[in-house]
């Protein structure tokens, strides 16, 4: 593997950004349906009817975590991390036309950008740990997000695992759902082989817990799961 993180986030360049908000539903059968399951265990263990500051790594796309949390609790901020700008501006016009934008800020960058001292009650990171290449580079982002978290703050934490060979049969099964949506053979194909060659996904649900518990997290507990997607729930140890 030799891509780098930061080649990880031009991935995401304008051309890819306009077709994610299409594309994340066809490669993740029940994407709306994570996303309000995720808000849900936030305000469960958040309280519901309160204020809270969110920070929402990796942002840049459909901004779903924000929409689908910010209208469930009214009364939460966020905060967006992403690098990739055409990313961020796909979202921040998600967010706008939400009417949340009064309660979200953006940054371009990483989480490491941060300031260190900032504390908050709970943290999405949905679809990024499977881009980044590496051990060490999802051991960092995730360690970033625990050292910005109060402890005992909750972080939902979605994304691939799995090594995409090493299933065939969830491998086909995701092609078939391009086919499903009108996608030609020749486009399945593509996509399949980007999918190959783009991405570094956890082994396992263990490796996912793994790397959380390193980066000082407690063990999660694994609340979705489609074809190689996984939704867990965690908290930052006190």
């Amino acid at each position: 593997m030799t891509t780098t993180p930061d080649s990880a986030s031009r991935k995401f360049d304008a051309a890819r950004a306009g077709d994610y908000a299409v594309q994340s539903r066809i490669a993740l059968a029940g994407y709306d349906a994570c996303h309000e399951v995720a808000a849900c265990l936030l305000a469960a263990s958040l309280g519901s009817g309160g204020s809270a500051d969110i920070l929402v790594a990796g942002a840049g796309g459909t901004a779903r975590e924000i929409v689908t949390a910010g209208q469930l609790e009214p009364g939460w901020r966020f905060t967006a991390v992403d690098p990739s700008e055409p990313m961020m501006e796909l979202a921040m016009a998600a967010v706008a036309d939400a009417g949340l934008g009064a309660r979200t800020t953006a940054l371009l960058g990483r989480v490491e950008d941060l300031p260190a001292a900032r504390r908050f009650d709970a943290a999405t990171l949905i679809g990024v740990l499977h881009h980044l290449p590496g051990q060490e580079a999802k051991r960092a982002i995730l360690a970033d997000i625990a050292a910005r978290l109060k402890p005992g703050a909750p972080l939902i934490l979605a994304g691939n695992r799995h090594a995409y060979a090493e299933r065939p049969l969830f491998l086909a099964a995701w092609g078939e759902r391009w086919r499903m949506h009108g996608a030609s053979r020749v486009e399945i194909d593509a996509r399949l082989g980007k999918i190959l060659q783009g991405a570094d996904p956890p082994a396992s649900d263990e490796a996912v817990a793994s790397l959380l518990v390193e980066a000082g997290f407690e063990q999660p507990e694994l609340f979705f799961s489609s074809l190689f997607w996984g939704g867990w729930i965690t908290r930052a140890r006190r």
